[in-house]
């Protein structure tokens, strides 16, 4: 039984859930890492802060499986004394069991936060989320150590568990649980799409949540806007996420790559530093859930340049004008399409940016493309980059190929992606923001 497409789909639906919670008090934490991208949405849903709330399960020395505890961030410690009793823990096995778990637990605090300081839940309400429970050890660990870092109220969100391990949680004041099997699968059964969630989108949606447009998007009172969008084409309908700031003179339309949508980590924390630099955004999905599952619609080239400029010429009639100068943002796959798009007769399009992209996939549309264009590739990327070298050579557009040190096709290594995010945004905000008075547009035609 599939029951959500994916994480975020089930994001969007426990946050619908838990609306009455919306301009209260409230703090959202997910369980890294596949409960982040839940709880970014919920977060989202409730205008709430998102954090993360890291654990580790104290394991029984001789019987690791068997909890007698739990730490978190904050030196928290929480024991149960009945199992260590049953299990003659000494404190000196404690001792050494707990030393090897916050070492363990410090390193994915540094790994996750970056830096950032903890949210402080002293009398708050917290919502802990994950993508599922199983057996529910680690969601009862992470309700006493909220409960033991000041939290007034936790609530527990999920969108799935098991009927059974519901009513036995005794942790949390309440749970909010979207489906719960009398005869419960694996939790992944239940998505369509329950790939690994890797740790760099964990530090990509964290980054995303705390980034200044979003939280000026959630005060409501800079005139800003952000909704979900339906875009006719024909027999189908498109769907997409439109930010545009109080005066926009640029928006930025992203074609995603194979196999990723509008709610990729990747694309949304490229979003939100164009957002910090003054931009719209409009995040699509140029293929339908169908179209999706036939993998060769996703280099049909031709297609997806054809919907992303239908979803342009929307944008354009749908705002007036107000949507300023457009730029094309394209990943993977979507770099050659954008790029194709941008090739067409009469395309209004001021400047391309391909992170990780296929450039070649345009062909010989390469040397129609009139849009200033970067081309952003990961120097350990190899068989890209000289993809990227190639088509660069092929252009006639002002161009420039930017190499991110070590970086791989994903951009997943800590601090490549903010690298590609801010090269991008400056290449946006010189051809799509109005120009200072006495500085001209410089040309690009070069590697760095």
């Amino acid at each position: 039984m599939v029951a959500f497409h994916d994480r975020s789909d089930a994001g969007r639906r426990l946050g619908k859930r838990l609306a009455g919670l919306r301009g209260r008090d409230v703090v959202v934490l997910g369980l890294p890492r596949g409960g982040v991208p839940v709880a970014f949405e919920v977060a989202k849903a409730l205008e709430a802060p998102l954090d993360v709330i890291v654990v580790r399960k104290l394991g029984v020395p001789f019987q690791p499986e068997v909890a007698m505890g739990a730490i978190g961030e904050g030196g928290v410690r929480v024991l149960d004394a009945r199992t260590m009793s049953l299990a003659r823990v000494s404190q000196e096995d404690l001792q050494q069991v707990e030393r090897q778990e916050r070492a363990l637990l410090e390193s994915r605090v540094a790994r996750f936060r970056q830096g950032r300081p903890r949210i402080n839940l002293d009398g708050r309400t917290v919502i802990i989320v994950d993508d599922g429970i199983a057996t529910g050890s680690t969601a009862r660990a992470a309700c006493q150590v909220a409960r033991h870092l000041g939290a007034a109220k936790v609530i527990l969100a999920v969108p799935v568990a098991p009927a059974r391990a519901i009513v036995e949680l005794k942790e949390p004041d309440d749970v909010v649980c979207l489906l719960s099997p009398q005869h419960f699968q694996a939790v992944g059964y239940y998505y369509h799409d329950f790939s690994p969630t890797e740790d760099g989108e964990v530090v990509q949606l964290l980054d995303a949540a705390a980034s200044p447009a979003r939280r000026r998007a959630e005060e409501g009172g800079d005139g800003s806007l952000e909704q979900d969008v339906e875009i006719p084409n024909g027999r189908v309908v498109l769907r997409g996420s439109l930010y545009l700031p109080a005066r926009c003179d640029g928006t930025v339309l992203f074609a995603h790559g194979s196999g990723s949508s509008r709610h990729s980590p990747r694309n949304r924390f490229v979003a939100s530093v164009l957002h910090g630099a003054g931009l719209g955004t409009l995040l699509l999905d140029l293929l339908t859930p169908e179209e999706e599952v036939n993998r060769a619609n996703v280099f049909d080239i031709a297609l997806l340049a054809h919907r992303l400029s239908s979803a342009t010429h929307w944008l354009e009639a749908r705002h007036d004008g107000s949507a300023g100068r457009i730029g094309y943002f394209g990943a993977s796959t979507g770099a050659g399409a954008a790029l194709w798009a941008a090739a067409e007769p009469g395309a209004q399009v001021e400047a391309v940016v391909s992170r990780g992209g296929r450039p070649d996939l345009a062909g010989p549309r390469l040397a129609a493309v009139k849009a200033p264009t970067l081309l952003i590739v990961g120097g350990a990327d190899t068989q890209v980059l000289a993809l990227n070298r190639q088509a660069m050579a092929q252009m006639q557009a002002p161009t420039r190929l930017e190499v991110v040190p070590g970086a791989t096709h994903l951009f997943e290594e800590p601090g490549t992606l903010a690298m590609a995010a801010s090269l991008a945004a400056d290449w946006f905000r010189q051809y799509l923001l109005p120009e200072p008075v006495g500085r001209s547009r410089p040309e690009a035609r070069d590697e760095r």
